[in-house]
């Protein structure tokens, strides 16, 4: 079954808290008006990472975190003949991050076409 909602952090660390004081799945389940399973899986996910926060699922992780990419946008508009060779060697040098040239090409280009799209979708705006 898909996941229809996400119950908000309050409502999860009451679980765990009534869950600590002893009381089982059933009676928080009615105490806090959820599914049992539900609460179920929150404290099976709690006592497993620790914590109550929504951790990222399982997708393919970002390889350059959103300050990198700021940093080669501001490189690239800097100097638009710049390589992303050249851009590599910047980002492994200056700020530890570990990435090949493909990544930087394609992460441009997908900024590029999103960059067309805006200009074709937004009217033009009058001074």
């Amino acid at each position: 079954m898909v996941k229809s909602r996400e119950w908000s952090r309050k409502t999860r660390e009451e679980a765990i808290s009534l869950h600590r004081k002893g009381n089982g799945y059933k009676k928080i389940a009615k105490m806090l008006n959820i599914p049992r399973d539900t609460i179920g899986s929150i404290i099976r996910k709690f006592k497993a990472k620790g914590t109550v926060e929504m951790l990222p699922g399982r997708g393919r992780k970002k390889m350059l975190t959103l300050t990198a990419v700021c940093y080669l946008k501001r490189k690239v508009e800097k100097s638009l003949r710049v390589t992303a060779e050249e851009l590599k060697k910047d980002l492994s040098d200056d700020n530890a991050w570990k990435t090949t040239a493909n990544i930087i090409k394609n992460l441009l280009q997908c900024e590029e076409k999103h960059k067309v799209l805006e200009l074709m979708i937004l009217p033009p705006t009058e001074p």
